[in-house]
């Protein structure tokens, strides 16, 4: 699991006005909570947090106004949905050995078998509880082979060392889907049996 160190500062100025000079001066508006703490508004670097994001469940050492340190994990993300930079960013104080739910996303490996069959993310990222400093970046699963029918369920998906799932064992995660016809015969016979207009 990355680490980022971030310097962030402390904010007293709230509102749209406050967080557009904020964002103007390429920074980024963020709340960090947890641990029953009242909640801070800090200011964050908007490039370094951008790149630090490329992580999921990145862990961010925060260095706040040269004084305090802690550690957290990004919980909620706002991006501009036309020109995608950042917005706002809430993160959730962690302490090291802490367990915490995270999603992970699930990556496959491998073919499926031949006939054209298609695979279904039923979940994208699947929910675990790992030490807040070892979350896993994914999980990989392979789809080698599997026909259409076939799934794969959460329980089937090896974690690793002291990452438990957060989600039914048998919720499922993967699924194969036979490939379906564009059209089938029988609807073509139906249109040909209807009569033409005097």
């Amino acid at each position: 699991m990355s680490e980022v160190k971030l310097s962030a500062e402390s904010r007293t100025e709230f509102g749209k006005g406050a967080a557009r000079r904020i964002r103007r001066a390429s920074k980024v508006p963020g709340v960090l909570y947890g641990h029953g703490s009242e909640p801070l508004h800090l200011t964050l670097p908007g490039h370094e947090l951008l790149l630090a994001l490329r992580t999921p469940n990145v862990l961010i050492a925060l260095d706040i106004d040269g004084k305090t340190n802690e550690l957290a994990i990004p919980k909620s993300v706002q991006r501009d949905p036309i020109k995608g930079f950042l917005e706002h960013v809430d993160l959730l104080l962690v302490k090291r050995g802490e367990k915490v739910t995270v999603e992970i996303p699930v990556h496959t490996e491998g073919e499926l078998a031949a006939g054209g069959n298609l695979l279904e993310h039923v979940l994208n990222a699947l929910p675990v509880e790992a030490e807040a400093t070892h979350i896993p970046e994914a999980v990989t699963v392979s789809v080698e082979g599997l026909e259409a029918g076939a799934s794969i369920h959460a329980k089937d998906i090896t974690l690793p060392s002291g990452v438990s799932l957060a989600v039914e064992e048998d919720a499922v995660v993967l699924q194969v889907l036979a490939a379906q016809a564009e059209e089938t015969e029988g609807e073509e016979a139906v249109e040909s049996e209807e009569p033409a207009e005097a």
